[in-house]
């Protein structure tokens, strides 16, 4: 993943003639937190917090636990969240942040213990003007609300603008937990328009329908009759309808704690996670994790657009292989910022001491989206580039 960031932006400041220098400045970082947190169980873990850039204001990354976690997926992260937040206009930095465990191997009191033991650590390096942490792969509000207290009986700070993702009832948004994915249907809907698609009948498929992917899916129910989810996976299979799945019954279903492996309907058949992304599709939005489409698989693809919900989905060798058949695909620093930009409107809603409306929120999530892939668009057509070119040359533009 960090060598697909390194190369998306060397990509797009090459064409805009920036030297190795310049290019240099925008990857390098400012600063790194490693370390390692031990709990009273006797087990220590590695953990990371990496400060990529602080021009436009304030870190801004979620945190993950995940087994797989390391310094270079941190780093990756870190970049493209600065780049994301400059892409899509947000006064904000990046930064990422993670925890090399499986959390389904601790209980709630381990649990707790690692989360507060990671920002007794971190609270010299992060604050509501300094570094504003989030949830991401494996945490939720529950971790992010101990987090936030942690730090307020550290630092007394009571604006609970240190962390954003938290629980409504501790100062959270409305509308935080459908924000990526109602994003994209935004940014992709916008798109359509600009290529004069709109209102036309389209099928889908979702490659990981985990929150962000189920929220994608639940919100384009609901908002655009006219697209059919026809595929959809999660960890343990596919599921395959040729005349439709519905997306409220596949999250109903997750929610109850069940698995698309248990999941039974008339005219369901499972595929597996490889088959969905070779799918006679329309769009595919990749949901997971980094480099689904990579060389291996990339000669499968048959959809006319991907939508990047993930980070780093596709792959630098995909890209290229996937940009040369015309295979639109909409880059993940503006396809899934929906939920850095509510985060930035909970962190608003904290400083000022606010709470606004569910439907306030979305409207302002609503007016950032259109807005990015309008100016995406626009660079696409004035510098006759990709689309993944055009998002990187509005960030650069934006960071320097």
């Amino acid at each position: 993943m960090l060598e697909t960031a390194h190369a998306a932006i060397r990509s797009a400041a090459t064409k805009l003639g920036l030297d190795e220098d310049a290019v240099k400045q925008l990857i390098d970082i400012n600063n790194e937190h490693i370390f390692d947190i031990k709990l009273k169980n006797g087990r220590t873990y590695p953990a990371y917090r990496v400060q990529h850039s602080n021009k436009r204001g304030p870190y801004k990354g979620g945190i993950r636990f995940h087994p797989e976690v390391d310094i270079d997926e941190v780093r990756a992260l870190a970049i493209l969240m600065s780049f994301k937040t400059a892409a899509v206009g947000l006064p904000l930095g990046g930064g990422k942040g993670g925890i090399e465990v499986d959390p389904k191997t601790l209980n709630q009191n381990d649990l707790e213990e690692l989360s507060r033991k990671y920002v007794r650590h971190l609270h010299p390096h992060i604050g509501p003007d300094k570094d504003v942490p989030a949830p991401d792969v494996n945490t939720n509000p529950g971790i992010i609300d101990w987090m936030v207290d942690e730090y307020e009986i550290i630092t007394g700070d009571k604006t609970g603008a240190s962390f954003t993702g938290k629980t409504v009832a501790r100062g959270g948004s409305l509308g935080r937990d459908a924000a990526t994915g109602s994003g994209g249907v935004i940014a992709l809907e916008t798109l359509l328009k600009h290529l004069g698609k709109t209102g036309q009948k389209l099928t889908y498929g979702v490659q990981g329908f985990g929150n962000v992917g189920s929220f994608f899916a639940t919100v384009a129910e609901g908002d655009q009759p006219n697209w059919r989810l026809i595929a959809a996976s999660d960890s343990s299979t596919g599921l395959y309808c040729k005349s439709g799945l519905k997306p409220s019954d596949l999250s109903r279903h997750k929610k109850n704690g069940g698995s698309f492996k248990e999941y039974k309907a008339d005219g369901v058949s499972s595929i597996t996670n490889q088959d969905l992304v070779g799918l006679e599709v329309d769009v595919l939005v990749l949901a997971a994790l980094g480099d689904a489409v990579n060389k291996k698989n990339m000669h499968t693809v048959q959809a006319k657009y991907i939508v990047e919900m993930a980070n780093g989905p596709v792959s630098n060798e995909a890209f290229e292989f996937l940009d040369k058949k015309d295979v639109v695909v909409l880059p993940d620093i503006i396809a899934n910022a929906g939920g850095v930009i509510v985060s930035y409107l909970e962190w608003l809603q904290n400083k000022s001491g606010e709470h606004w409306s569910e439907s306030g929120v979305n409207n302002k999530l609503e007016k950032y989206m259109t807005s990015a892939v309008d100016n995406l668009y626009k660079t696409h057509l004035s510098k006759k580039v990709s689309l993944r070119d055009a998002a990187y040359i509005n960030a650069i533009k934006n960071l320097s």
